[in-house]
């Protein structure tokens, strides 16, 4: 069993309205400091694998296909093996 940790956040290209209202947010609280600030997404799967290799592949595949949009977001993950019973 594997879990991957999969963090999904839009390209840099791309116009972040909901980060720069967040950044304006913590401004107006007093963290001057803060520069820039993007919203993005985490997701984790529980995979039930023979092999970190395919837990990697069939990772890659669900962000592909469903769980970014290719056109504005880039993604990482890391799969690591879990207990079975969790």
């Amino acid at each position: 069993m594997y879990i991957s940790k999969i963090n999904i956040s839009l390209r840099k290209t791309i116009l972040d309205p909901q980060g720069k209202a967040i950044e304006h947010s913590l401004k107006s609280l007093g963290f001057e400091p803060i520069v820039d600030t993007r919203i993005g997404k985490y997701i984790e799967l529980k995979i039930d694998a023979v092999s970190k290799q395919e837990a990697e592949k069939i990772s890659e595949e669900a962000c592909k296909k469903l769980l970014a949009n290719p056109v504005m977001e880039d993604f990482t993950f890391e799969v690591t093996e879990i207990g079975g019973t969790e």
